[in-house]
């Protein structure tokens, strides 16, 4: 298990990288850093989105190490440098999103929580936002405190491409009848990244646009296709449990939420709607932010590393 570097994106020094046991015994790869500013106030677990990988958070990693955090990343399962079940490596599926919540129990139980000063946080982005909110209703919760940033509550009607019925209606039909593993309708293994910044969902810094694509472009092997037919169906199980408008109350770790006013992947709406359903719950409502708030300008991370620092009692960094 290694970590690929590009000059615009060097491997953030003292890296411990290597692999835990998913539930199911297969190889999931993870990165851990200690911090580099005093003795560490805890650490931060970083959970990513879907189809990307530890070296897109490199810069978030000499983040929160400024502020005083170990930092943890790990690859989800079918993505990354970790385990990918299928032939075809770059098509992402599961079966439930409950594996994911399995290979992040294994995550804690075998690298953070042995290697890694307590107390424990979360920073998550989209799907891994999606999971860390499945795990904060769980007895036993091993975060003290989770921020997620745009998470994936319900897929934005224009990433949709028709109604969000029909489209759950195509995801459930289409795996009962054995084409769980099949992309969805037009998908292939080409990326879903956009290709060229002008136009991008992602974010508004040209900057971090162009560094992630070189990145892409050096490490092939760590890309994914478009979702599989099985995953949209089992993203969609997860999402209806996640937007019953129960299931927020049973959420008694706090929360921080950020929302990107101009997210065109998932609906900040919703995201909305599900904050103000959460007791312990502190909004930051980011409106210039396209979805990846963590890749965006720096005016931008600016504002939501400003909620962090205070949120966190931490210290403003230079």
């Amino acid at each position: 298990m290694e970590l690929v570097a590009i000059a615009r994106n060097p491997v953030p020094s003292g890296a411990i990288v290597g692999a835990y046991e998913g539930y199911d015994g297969n190889p999931m790869r993870f990165a851990r850093w200690e911090p580099t500013r005093g003795q560490a106030r805890g650490t931060v677990s970083v959970f990513t989105g879907r189809s990307e990988f530890i070296e897109k958070y490199f810069e978030v990693v000499a983040d929160l190490r400024r502020r005083g955090f170990a930092v943890t990343v790990m690859d989800w399962r079918g993505q990354g440098g970790s385990y990918r079940p299928l032939h075809n490596q770059r098509k992402g599926w599961v079966r439930s999103f409950a594996e994911y919540d399995k290979d992040l129990a294994c995550f804690m139980e075998q690298v953070v929580q042995p290697q890694c000063p307590a107390p424990y946080y979360a920073l998550a982005h989209s799907m891994g936002g999606h999971i860390l909110l499945r795990v904060a209703s769980q007895p036993g919760c091993p975060f003290e405190r989770i921020t997620v940033l745009a998470p994936m509550l319900r897929f934005h009607d224009s990433k949709v491409g028709t109604s969000q019925r029909l489209a759950r209606i195509y995801a459930a039909l289409g795996t009962i009848c054995g084409f769980g593993r099949a992309y969805v309708r037009g998908g292939s293994d080409d990326p879903a990244d956009p290709v060229v910044f002008e136009g991008n969902p992602l974010t508004s810094d040209e900057a971090r646009f162009a560094r992630n694509r070189a990145l892409i472009e050096a490490a092939p092997q760590l890309l994914l296709g478009a979702p599989t037919i099985g995953w949209l169906n089992a993203a969609y199980r997860s999402m209806d449990m996640l937007n019953d408008p129960a299931y927020a109350e049973r959420i008694r770790v706090p929360l921080m939420i950020g929302i990107a006013g101009r997210d065109v992947i998932v609906d900040p709406r919703a995201t909305e709607a599900f904050a103000n359903r959460v007791k312990l719950c502190t909004t930051v409502m980011l409106p210039l932010a396209r979805h990846e708030i963590l890749q965006e300008a720096d005016d931008i991370r600016g504002r939501f590393w400003a909620a962090f620092d205070a949120y966190f009692g931490v210290e403003p960094v230079a």
